[in-house]
């Protein structure tokens, strides 16, 4: 099959793998029909995720159509049209019980990665290194789906795939950072990243029972969708003193929540960003934490800061002085998906948030590296690029 693999920092090439096959009984192999890139997958064209290996498949947002199912099952057979969540859990250990699906105990086939890095290994995900697992992806035109009956829901008759595609993990990581706020009702609610996850962490934010919500970017045709779709007040901070204009907006409160949906590749201004680049450059920081030191100076005493950004490793100048003494709360991690999902698809079946809006460019999946570097360059007011095997 044709497949969309890694072969170094920003160096992605399509070629031609072996198809995948049923490895254990609660397997299914589907049908890739659309996938989408992702910011975080930036990360590893960047260099930024170790453990990557020549050939790895990414890609981890996809829908598509069951074409095999292993003898273990159940809920699935050939024909069955699926959205299928990035994160796999094996839904039998104690966090998958709990429906912290990103904590699984058993999906994560590489633990000893995670157990250095981390203290514990947390879940596998589809094409995202093999720290994480080591999973092909899904910028091919079949995956293998581990935990098919735990990771894949069936999708709403009628919808297309650019309604639902998103419902993989932008939808429910954006749904999540507002989730995890505890928003209360009127709650101001600032968000740091207008892309694909920001943008539906505005509108998450609202169907939570948000007041206001604030974006936070510096692309203007972000910006300006965040205002149009999310209802979103917006500010640009090469533009503008973000502190400053959060503190008069909110009448020298500042924001209830706030959301960092921006994670380890954050850009800013003047030294600061200096800083950052030259520090992760030389792999003296693993990320760049500007969005983190903003929001938690922005954020109101006693306020919540969510974190769905990735972060892998080390971070500096952390202003854990001002968290503390402002008694902060801080609520982070890998989406849960599948406490998410079947929400989610009744939301979107509903007609109350249809997230086709985030999809900017259409492409074949042979078009896979050109559409990665007009994702990462933000060239022709791309927010997201999906591939149609």
């Amino acid at each position: 099959m044709k497949a969309l693999c890694w072969n170094g920092v920003n160096d992605l090439r399509v070629e031609r793998v072996p198809d995948p096959s049923i490895l254990n009984p609660k397997d299914a192999i589907v049908r890739v029909t659309m996938s989408s890139v992702c910011g975080s997958d930036l990360h590893l064209l960047d260099g930024y995720v170790p453990t990557m290996k020549a050939g790895d498949i990414i890609g981890h947002e996809f829908i598509g159509e069951v074409v095999e199912t292993g003898s273990g099952v159940k809920k699935f057979k050939k024909g069955d049209r699926v959205v299928v969540c990035s994160i796999i859990g094996c839904g039998g250990c104690a966090h998958c019980l709990d429906n912290d699906w990103s904590l699984c105990d058993n999906s994560n086939t590489k633990p000893e990665y995670l157990d250095k890095a981390f203290g514990y290994a947390t879940a596998g995900i589809f094409g995202y290194s093999h720290a994480f697992g080591g999973y092909a992806g899904s910028h091919a035109e079949y995956i293998r789906v581990p935990f098919a009956d735990q990771g894949a829901f069936k999708v709403p008759e009628g919808l297309p795939d650019e309604s639902l595609v998103f419902v993989s993990d932008a939808f429910p990581t954006g749904f999540m950072a507002a989730d995890m706020c505890g928003i209360e009702p009127g709650d101001t609610v600032a968000v740091w990243g207008c892309g694909g996850v920001g943008q539906m962490a505005i509108r998450s934010a609202y169907l939570l029972g948000a007041g206001r919500v604030i974006a936070i970017d510096r692309f203007e045709d972000r910006l300006q969708t965040a205002k149009e779709q999310g209802k979103a007040e917006v500010l640009n901070y090469e533009k503008v003193d973000v502190l400053e204009a959060l503190k008069e907006m909110t009448g020298g409160r500042g924001p209830d929540r706030c959301i960092d949906a921006v994670g380890l590749e954050a850009h800013t201004t003047g030294v600061e960003e200096y800083y950052d680049k030259v520090k992760q450059t030389l792999r003296i920081e693993t990320g760049r934490p500007a969005v983190l030191r903003q929001a938690i100076m922005a954020c109101r005493k006693g306020g919540t800061l969510s974190i769905v950004g990735v972060y892998g490793g080390l971070l500096d100048k952390f202003p854990m002085g001002p968290a503390m003494n402002k008694a902060l709360t801080f609520r982070m991690g890998q989406q849960h998906g599948q406490r998410y999902i079947p929400e989610l698809l009744d939301i979107v079946a509903q007609g109350k948030v249809d997230p086709s809006y985030i999809l900017t460019h259409k492409w074949t999946l042979d078009q896979g590296p050109e559409g990665y570097q007009m994702f990462k360059k933000k060239t022709d007011n791309c927010m997201r690029v999906v591939f149609t095997p």
